[in-house]
This record gives C-alpha cells, sequence and structure tokens, in this order.
C-alpha cells in the first residue's frame, strides 16, 4: 500500500530557511577568501586575519552595548555580520572590479581605479550593505522598533565589511612590503584602519540605518521610501568624501576631512545613540507602573526594571545566588517587559496599525511566559521582594489595561467601555490621559493600588511580593518560597 510522503510543514521550513541562508553565507565567505589568497597569497591572507580581528572586536562590542535595552536576537546579528563580512564583501569585490575594468576600456587606462574609489565603490557598497536593512523592514519588520535598532543592525552588517576588506587590504601590504624586505607597511595601513577608522564603515552604514528606524515608525509609505532613500544618499556621501580625500590631491586633504568632517559627525551619531538609549529608558519607564497595576509584574520590580543599572544588578544577584540559567530566565523577563513597552507605545502614537491588537497579545503572551519561567527558578525573582507578604495574602485576578489610543502618547488613563482601541463612542478617540481599569469590587492589591508614577528614589514601591505570579490560577508565592 503507497504512502504519501510527509509534506514539510511551516516549523520545518522555518528551520530551514535560516540553514540554508548561513550556508549561502559560508559559500560567500570561502569564495572571498579564495580571490583574496589567488590575489594576496595565503600567508598574507592569515597576517591580514590576525590583524583585522583586533579592530573588529571592540567595534561589535559597541554595538551590542547600545542594543542593551531591548537586545536584538543573537541569530539576526550573527547574520548581519555575516551578509556584511561574506555576500556584500563579494558581491562588492565582483562588482567593484568588473567596473573599474569597464572604465579603464572606455576612458582610458587608470582611470578606472580613480572612478572605482571616488564613485563606483560608494554607491555599490552602501547599496550591498543596505540591501540587509531593506530586507529586514519588508520581511521582518516587527525587528525595528526604532532607530537604534537601525543603527546597530547597519554597525553589524558594516562591521562585517570592515572586517573583510581590512583582510584584502593589510594582506596586499604585507604582500607588496614583504618582498622589499620591510614591515612598516602591515603597520601602517592597521593603525589607519584599526585605530584611526575603525568606525568609518559602521558611520556611513548608520546614515542607512537611521532611515530605516525612522521608516519603521512611521505609517505613510512614501517616507518610508524617502526616509530610507534619504540615508542611503547620505551614506554614499559621506563614504565617497572619505575616499576621494585619499585618492585625490596625493591625500592631502585627508587630515581635513577627517578632523574637520569625520569627526564632528561621529560625535554627533554617538549623541543620538545616547540621546535614543535616555529616550527609551523615559519610555519603559512610563509603561512600568501600569504593567504592575494590570498585575503583569509586581509593584516591586517597578524600580529594578527602570533602569539598566537595576536589571544588571537583579541578573548579577540572581546569577551568584542561583545561576546563570536563572539570572537567563531573568534577562529573558526583562527583553520581554521591554518589548511590550516598546509596542504599547507605538501603538499609542499612531505608528502601528495593521495587526496592532494581536501583535499586543503576541507580545503579552511572551510576557506571560517568561516571567512564569523565571518564577520557575530558584530566587529569581527574590532579588525585587522587598517585604514579606502580608499572612494568608493571595493575588488578585489581574486587569487587562485597554490596548493604547493610536495617535495619543503617554500612558493609558480612564475611559468608558468602548471599542479595544478605547476610542470614545462613534470611533473617535478619546483625547487625555488614561489609567488601567480598578478591579471590580475589592482593591487591586491589599495595602491599595500601586503608585501611578515612578517610584521615589531610593524607596521601592509598595505591593505584592514579586515571586507571585500575577496570572489567572495562581495562587500564593513560588514552591520555592521566599529568599533564603
Amino acid at each position: 500500500m503507497a504512502q504519501s510522503l510527509p509534506m514539510p510543514t511551516r516549523q520545518h521550513r522555518g528551520v530551514l530557511a535560516p540553514v540554508v541562508g548561513l550556508v549561502a553565507l559560508g559559500v560567500c565567505g570561502l569564495v572571498v577568501l579564495g580571490l583574496v589568497g589567488r590575489s594576496v597569497g595565503a600567508g598574507a591572507v592569515v597576517v591580514g586575519a590576525l590583524c583585522a580581528l583586533l579592530p573588529v572586536g571592540p567595534v561589535v562590542a559597541a554595538f551590542l552595548w547600545i542594543d542593551r535595552w531591548e537586545p536584538e536576537p543573537p541569530r539576526m546579528l550573527l547574520v548581519a555580520f555575516l551578509w556584511g563580512a561574506c555576500f556584500a564583501a563579494l558581491s562588492a569585490l565582483l562588482i567593484n572590479s568588473s567596473a573599474a575594468l569597464a572604465a579603464d576600456q572606455l576612458l582610458g587606462r587608470g582611470r578606472g581605479d580613480l572612478l572605482g574609489a571616488t564613485i563606483i565603490a560608494p554607491f555599490v557598497e552602501e547599496a550591498l550593505k543596505g540591501l540587509f536593512l531593506v530586507g529586514l523592514l519588508v520581511f521582518r519588520r516587527r525587528e525595528f522598533d526604532g532607530i537604534v535598532d537601525g543603527i546597530v543592525y547597519a554597525g553589524l552588517v558594516a562591521a562585517g565589511f570592515a572586517f573583510t576588506e581590512n583582510i584584502l587590504y593589510i594582506g596586499r601590504a604585507f604582500a607588496e612590503h614583504a618582498a622589499a624586505s620591510q614591515n612598516g607597511g602591515v603597520l601602517a595601513v592597521l593603525l589607519l584602519r584599526g585605530v584611526f577608522s575603525p568606525f568609518a564603515h559602521p558611520l556611513f552604514t548608520a546614515m542607512t540605518g537611521i532611515g530605516a528606524g525612522i521608516a519603521a515608525t512611521t505609517r505613510s509609505p512614501v517616507r518610508r521610501v524617502l526616509a530610507v532613500l534619504g540615508g542611503y544618499l547620505l551614506a554614499v556621501v559621506l563614504h565617497a568624501l572619505w575616499n576621494s580625500s585619499a585618492t585625490l590631491y596625493g591625500g592631502g586633504v585627508f587630515i581635513g576631512v577627517y578632523g574637520f568632517v569625520m569627526v564632528p559627525i561621529f560625535l554627533g551619531m554617538v549623541t543620538l545613540v545616547v540621546w535614543q538609549r535616555r529616550r527609551e529608558q523615559r519610555i519603559v519607564a512610563d509603561q512600568l507602573p501600569g504593567f504592575a497595576q494590570a498585575g503583569w509584574i509586581a509593584p516591586s520590580e517597578v524600580q529594578l526594571l527602570a533602569s539598566l543599572a537595576g536589571r544588571r544588578g537583579w541578573r548579577a544577584a540572581v546569577k551568584q545566588r542561583s545561576g546563570k540559567h536563572a539570572a537567563r530566565a531573568v534577562a529573558d523577563y526583562q527583553a520581554a517587559v521591554t518589548e511590550l513597552a516598546f509596542l504599547r507605545s507605538r501603538i499609542s502614537r499612531g505608528s502601528v496599525q495593521d495587526n496592532a491588537q494581536q501583535r499586543h497579545e503576541e507580545r503579552l503572551v511572551a510576557l506571560t511566559r517568561a516571567r512564569a519561567r523565571a518564577v520557575g527558578m530558584p530566587d529569581a525573582l527574590t532579588a525585587a521582594w522587598r517585604r514579606q507578604p502580608p499572612p494568608g495574602w493571595r493575588p488578585p485576578p489581574p486587569t487587562h489595561p485597554p490596548m493604547p489610543v493610536p495617535g495619543h502618547g503617554g500612558p493609558p488613563g480612564p475611559r468608558t467601555p468602548g471599542p479595544p482601541w478605547g476610542g470614545a463612542p462613534g470611533g473617535r478617540p478619546r483625547p487625555g490621559p488614561a489609567t488601567y481599569p480598578p478591579h471590580q469590587g475589592r482593591p487591586p492589591y491589599p495595602a491599595g493600588p500601586p503608585p501611578t508614577g515612578r517610584p521615589p528614589a531610593g524607596r521601592p514601591p509598595a505591593g505584592p511580593h514579586p515571586g507571585a505570579s500575577p496570572y489567572p490560577g495562581a495562587a500564593g508565592p513560588p514552591p520555592d518560597g521566599p529568599a533564603r
């Protein structure tokens, strides 16, 4: 009796696609190494790779530091780096070389290298690096929460690209100067590319990342296209200016461009990142009191979740007392809180409308599961336990806050029953702040409702202990009991 062959399920396809993508990027990387090795020699490739490792570590670490409030999926960050190091580098090598040869044939010998460095390379390389960001916007738009995410992904793509490019340039310098029994060329290239300008490529591509971050937070399709295109053109201009300063006029204008153009832009980028990180902190801090009153988090966790220092200290205490698995569970819980806070903020600003309610429920379920895993870890949540719960205390059933009103910033407030979006009768959003509705028939917490604003500095808010699950069906503290 013939049996039908099993059809691939959606889950299998979800595993197969990343594997195929990683294999393809690996093949691109091998081809790049083969081409570079054929050009400069295997020994030069080894020297170039070892030297290129020196600047790539601090650059990647800097972008991971930027990404601390809402860490992106590690696999996506890895794919971003590999995209730049493998696919973008290989494609740029082939396209730039072909275009330079064509320019030599059309414009005369020697013109190809000049046009390749000043015009062709900036357009081609920034397009290939920016293609990854466009792909995220089209296929993984949920990975983008704003400008910071765009800068992080752009920086890692560019760091991978610069890593491969450094192998080529340092390896070429080694091959050329080894034949002349000189070693100063490798050191000069390493200092120029690894010490004085390790953030050159990330700075260029960050312009495209900023455009992608703006596009992710706007509803207008025209503005999205213009934001990405404007960021790309700005990246091309900076890249072309950088290459031209080192190529034209014997490199005599390089120092001026470096000191009066690139350094100020880099400092401006640092300022933008710091401002955006503080803005993200304010978004999370403004959402936390409502989360606590809804029962999604414990009130005593508000202060710990409102700052990176509080989160870091919480994880460190849990890791010391209960091990790295418990600390990982707390980190996942913290990330889930941040993701839901960001989503609710974007919904309230009107940046998310398509499937907003579904996405809200998905993030809420993710938060519920993350907290359940953290509750199941020994002592994972007792770092936020500020006092013993009252004898016989049981958590009340949670109240689900209404969906944020699109187009109205700030935390939600008292509202009459209406549509899920919290609009007033007649379908129009009702202006004004909103609060989370109280529990019916009894106060939401034994000692009254938790504070609606930020907790006072140096004093934790009153409320139930965080060890008790705030979800339906929970009763009392977790099996592990209070802190020991």
